[in-house]
């Protein structure tokens, strides 16, 4: 099992942004959609490269070219050449218009919120962070929450708020993304909210809301390892389990848009209370409030209820790897249930990679070695390699990289649908 560190976005100007798909798998797309997504994807690209890696004709690319200058989208660019390419006219190629629009991701989560604003390259511009009292919101204060943050890191990049072109915006819980409907979250009062049109309203903006393990999942298709890789999946493990999956390169979520939920697989019958109001999910023994109410109880810490839970595992992690038994114990049987989340998953999809990210990764006694055995014991033996696993243990600023991704992705389907 691989761990990575701080995962950093990388250089959008020269490596580009989004999926790196093969020619062939998008054939069905509009040319002029596949223009603009390769020079996106490729950072800088020659006119006579992208008609090479499309299979088209020089001419049809130039025309498509011309089209997308003219509208702002892309841009000619000079072009890196080889020290012995000699003297003459300097190489240009396209690459994707950065300052024609900005765009913001924003995460809401238990613990703080969080956002990014980026160009139209995917590069970042600003970011900000901002603490919170855990607890569901009530719809106003989470508006006001939403509009506090936007302003902030809006000041932070020196632009205005009508600069932007779209938004992006994250929430745990079951979330439909095509509605704009966040039907529960941990983080709200109330249920079936029309989140992205009350945030319109409130900003003014276009709004696109996701959960945010699908946020996740975007920004590893966007900015990190999911790029060249036709299907991939992401677990988030925080104060929910979530999962995000790519599939052919696209993010799958299922005929309701609220599939994938990982989290809340039965894994006990009648067992653990979840904080979905069922027994027996798997967050409710993975996630963080389990780690925390098991601690309560097996080390007698009913006095320390009112610590924030953060507080509290970093207790229960520092007992654990003094060697206090029952906490190991505690981190065991957790990271047991994981390997069953994590069969499933492989025996179902047979994802390329598996990525577990957040947080709570560094606690490294979740996938320690017991449960990567207990792994593949659950997998079915076909007497192949099972799919490898990744640890990124990156903090929030990701999922608001997600965030903005899901803007990114939507602001130029909307630039390029027909007229």
């Amino acid at each position: 099992m691989n761990q990575t560190g701080s995962g950093q976005v990388t250089d959008s100007a020269r490596r580009g942004v989004g999926p790196l798909i093969s020619p062939l798998a998008e054939s069905q797309r509009p040319l002029r959609q596949q223009v603009f997504e390769l020079v996106r994807a490729a950072g800088q690209i020659p006119r006579v490269q992208l008609a090479k890696d499309l299979g088209v004709s020089p001419a049809s690319v130039t025309t498509i070219a011309a089209e997308l200058i003219e509208a702002g989208l892309i841009e000619e660019v000079s072009a890196a050449r080889d020290e012995d390419a000699g003297r003459g006219r300097p190489a240009v190629a396209l690459g994707v218009r950065a300052s024609s629009h900005r765009i913001a991701g924003m995460k809401l989560s238990d613990r703080e919120h969080t956002a990014v604003i980026v160009d139209f390259a995917g590069r970042l511009i600003a970011d900000d962070v901002i603490p919170r009292t855990p607890g569901p919101m009530a719809v106003g204060e989470m508006l006001d929450a939403v509009e506090t943050l936007l302003d902030r890191v809006c000041a932070k990049a020196n632009v205005r708020r009508e600069d932007l072109s779209a938004i992006g915006l994250g929430v745990p819980g079951f979330v439909d993304c095509l509605e704009g409907q966040v039907l529960w979250s941990s983080v709200l009062v109330d249920r079936n909210v029309p989140l992205a049109a009350l945030a319109h309203s409130r900003l003014g903006l276009p709004v696109t809301i996701d959960n945010d393990a699908n946020l996740v999942a975007l920004a590893e298709l966007w900015f990190g390892a999911g790029r060249e890789l036709s299907d991939f999946a992401v677990l988030t493990i925080e104060h929910g389990v979530g999962m995000g999956f790519v599939m052919n390169h696209r993010l799958y979520r299922g005929s309701q848009r609220v599939g994938m939920e990982l989290g809340h697989i039965k894994v006990q019958l009648d067992g653990a209370l979840c904080r979905c109001g069922q027994r027996g999910c798997l967050e409710a023994y993975v996630a963080d409030y389990a780690l925390a109410r098991e601690a309560s109880t097996a080390l007698n810490w009913a006095h320390r209820e009112v610590q924030p839970i953060a507080v509290l595992l970093e207790s229960l992690y520092d007992h654990a790897k003094a060697g206090n038994a029952t906490a190991r114990t505690i981190f065991r049987r957790a990271g047991r249930y994981l390997s069953v989340g994590l069969s499933t998953v492989i025996n179902l999809f047979d994802p390329s990679l598996i990525i577990l990210s957040g947080e709570r990764m560094r606690f490294d006694y979740l996938y320690a070695a017991e449960t990567l055995a207990e792994l593949d014991n659950l997998v079915i033996n076909t007497g192949r390699p099972r799919p490898p696993i990744e640890i990124h243990a990156w903090g929030d600023l990701l999922w608001a990289h997600g965030a903005a991704a899901l803007a990114l992705g939507e602001l130029g389907e909307r630039l390029l649908a027909p007229t």
